[in-house]
């Protein structure tokens, strides 16, 4: 048993130095670097699906390595434990050593006070003690702790420094703390909602849901969120035309407190009874359409949701109509806000809608029956489809605008565009450790603040004989001043109103400082 207890205690001395501290804390940066650089799971799912689409050869490489869940890995998990655990270990040994010095008087006054960094000689009339009670009331205006005995004086100050170094660690501490609180009771979810419609707080209503391990999904705050209305403004001079000038949304927010209208806006969140945050995250265009199948019945209708490509918000959406018959009919679409078709082609030259139109291809196929699997609305697949031919035997394509409608060749339908509508994209957040966070770093900031600026500090006075030796030194090598202070204590012991009239020594040798005066 005795080699595993030499084991234990030797290993927790390694994870519980500050070498390993600071190794820990480099792997973790190190480790966030894969999370930066690839799209992650948690974040964005469309980004995932995008790249490993677009970069086959490296999913074959990241998939397996989990690089797309960095910062749920085992890997990191471990880093991010070990570090929680190094600091705990370091921290405590230093608390109980600062509250020992913290309770210890100064020390004992030096054998050779002139062989301090600092050193100064004067005289004095008058009795000893007089000049020692004089020396300890500066000391005390200077908020110096003091050990007075016999014919000297001890003083120290700049405890603070080290209450201001373990402040700033154990606010690391309970950062980690804050962040492990979210990451396993928080969730962030992201929801598409058309002016005019709503969503309820459901995770079955989320276009992506990400959640901690120990969140309950079916205890998630009751509240629903209506957007009434969507205003988008964008400068028309000449000077940066086309920048975002005003995004905002009117919306009615039914929580436990009851309904009420807000304005949401890009900088200015919701905040639900619950503590959960809404926020506006992204916007487009929903164009309304109408499409009738081959029979003249309404296969769909009603707006869809489509994704912005560029700054002048040209975007593209896809139209499904799975129930039309005698034929399934879907729709590849453009639609261009403020449209202009030249020799490059129909685009869009400003990103609000000024002239709307649509461009649009067909395509067709037998009905196909329900599988249940659940697909994008975004994309098309055209398994089992082909594109609908014009009658000049090229590929049949539409260009329609508001109001407008277009039948298809051979008897298969109609399409028409009705109109449009603004979407936007609100992101739900529910981060419970982020408030014990925010406190943790200002804390942690002001502790490093206290740390940095405040100069642990010894001055020893000793008289004897009608004459006054003070010498003094500093325990930071930044610390600066130290031969001011020594004049100004040994102006004050001898009553000098010329802090320059006495004697200085600033080439001293080492000094010798808990060594006890021989009698």
């Amino acid at each position: 048993m005795r080699p595993v207890r030499e084991f234990v205690r030797w290993s927790w001395g390694q994870l519980t130095s500050m070498r390993t501290a600071l190794a820990l804390l480099f792997l973790l940066a190190l480790a966030t670097v894969p999370g930066s650089m690839i799209p992650q799971r948690s974040a964005s799912p469309i980004s995932v699906m995008d790249f490993k689409r677009e970069y086959p050869f490296w999913d074959t490489i990241l998939e397996p390595l989990g690089m797309y869940h960095v910062y749920t890995s085992p890997a990191f998990s471990a880093i991010y434990l070990l570090l929680f655990f190094s600091l705990i270990g370091c921290i405590l040994p230093r608390i109980g050593k600062y509250l020992r010095a913290v309770r210890k008087p100064p020390p004992a006054l030096p054998a050779r006070v002139e062989r301090l960094p600092e050193s100064a000689v004067g005289t004095f009339d008058g009795a000893s003690s007089a000049a020692l009670d004089r020396a300890e009331a500066w000391l005390r205006s200077k908020r110096y702790r003091t050990r007075r005995a016999g014919e000297g004086i001890s003083a120290e100050r700049g405890y603070l420094r080290e209450a201001g170094n373990l402040l700033f660690h154990i606010s690391l501490v309970v950062v980690l703390v804050g962040l492990a609180w979210t990451n396993l009771w928080g969730f962030r979810g992201s929801v598409v909602v058309v002016e005019g419609r709503g969503f309820a707080n459901a995770i079955t209503q989320y276009d992506d849901f990400t959640q901690g391990s120990l969140l309950d999904t079916d205890a998630l705050e009751a509240f629903s969120v209506k957007v009434e209305s969507f205003a988008a403004e964008f400068e028309t001079g000449a000077v940066q035309r086309g920048a975002a000038r005003r995004f905002d949304a009117d919306v009615v927010l039914t929580d436990a407190s009851g309904e009420r209208t807000q304005l949401l806006t890009v900088n200015g969140p919701l905040l639900t009874a619950g503590g959960s945050q809404v926020n506006l995250v992204g916007h487009g265009y929903a164009p309304n359409v109408t499409v009738r199948d081959g029979n003249g019945d309404v296969a769909f209708s009603g707006p869809v949701v489509f994704l912005p490509q560029d700054g002048n918000f040209a975007s593209v959406g896809v139209v499904k109509a799975p129930d039309a018959r005698p034929f399934r009919l879907a729709f590849e679409a453009f639609f261009y806000p403020t449209a202009v078709l030249d020799e490059t082609g129909p685009h869009s030259v400003f990103p609000d809608a000024l002239s709307p139109e649509i461009y649009l291809n067909a395509w067709y196929g037998e009905p196909k029956a329900e599988t249940g699997i659940p697909e994008s609305i975004y994309t098309l697949n055209t398994e089992g489809l082909q594109p609908v031919m014009g009658d000049d035997g090229e590929v049949f394509r539409a260009r329609m605008l508001p109001t407008a409608g277009m039948t298809l060749p051979d008897g298969l339908g109609s399409i028409s565009f009705d109109g449009w509508h603004r979407w936007v994209k609100l992101q739900v957040s529910q981060t419970p450790g982020n408030a014990l966070t925010l406190i943790s770093i200002i804390v942690g900031v002001l502790g490093l603040t206290v740390s940095l600026f405040v100069r642990p500090r010894r001055l020893f006075v000793r008289v004897r004989d009608g004459v006054a030796t003070v010498g003094g030194l500093d325990r930071t090598d930044a610390a600066g001043g130290l031969d001011v202070e020594v004049a100004d204590l040994l102006a004050a012991a001898t009553g000098a109103a010329d802090p320059g009239a006495v004697g200085h020594n600033g080439d001293a040798q080492d000094p010798v400082v808990d060594q006890e005066q021989p009698a």
